[in-house]
């Protein structure tokens, strides 16, 4: 309305007028966070991953109900997500744990037995059975005999299994070979009913078949 030699009276220019405009248009329709859900927490991720790697037959289904018992809310399609990213496909076609994968994951809980013999000046063999503990390498000698036989190996494994009952981490499996003086009483020692694995591992916690599909082969 005033002509345009009148214009330099005005205190801000039309480019600034034009400016703050803008400004307040955008903040009219900018939310104050983006839609969709949040990202998860690396720690959740990791959790994620770890559950798919260590039981191969878990489903996203399944591994969402497991994190669902721990509290942790994720969606089948996130959960599926993540799998894809680190390059695991459904379950079934997920590769178990290498032995090496495995032990670093229980180390804790896992013992092995077996035995070693010395000769004596007069060559007599004698058999000793030793538990050794993975995590600490700490050696139990059992026994030493000339004659091993089931009976005998039974009887040593009792008294190392009440040593180690007393350990603040239970010992979850046992790594044995297929020497047929461990026998099944000798696997009964341990607590609960053993669960032999490929005649190699025997877990000493009464088993589920949902705690029993993991990953071990």
């Amino acid at each position: 309305m005033l002509p345009r030699v009148r214009w330099t009276s005005f205190l801000v220019t039309p480019s600034t007028l034009l400016r703050w405009h803008r400004r307040l248009v955008a903040n009219r329709w900018t939310y104050a966070r983006q839609p969709g859900r949040p990202p998860i927490s690396q720690e959740i991720r990791a959790l994620i991953v770890r559950l798919a790697r260590e039981n191969p037959r878990w489903g996203y289904q399944h591994i969402v109900g497991e994190l669902k018992g721990l509290g942790i809310a994720v969606s089948a399609t996130t959960a599926r997500k993540v799998l894809r990213e680190q390059q695991l496909g459904p379950a079934g076609t997920r590769g178990g744990p290498s032995w090496r994968e495995f032990l670093r994951a229980q180390v804790k809980n896992v013992i092995a037995t077996d035995f070693f013999t010395v000769d004596t000046m007069w060559f007599q063999r004698l058999y000793v059975l030793f538990f050794i503990e993975i995590a600490s390498r700490r050696v139990h000698l059992a026994g030493c005999t000339s004659q091993p036989n089931g009976e005998w190996v039974t009887q040593q494994a009792r008294q190392v299994a009440w040593t180690v009952a007393e350990r603040a981490d239970p010992v979850r499996f046992l790594i044995r070979d297929h020497d047929r003086k461990f026998t099944d009483s000798f696997d009964a020692v341990f607590p609960h009913r053993p669960v032999r694995m490929s005649g190699l591992v025997a877990d000493c916690e009464q088993t589920s078949p949902r705690t029993h599909a993991n990953g071990v082969r």
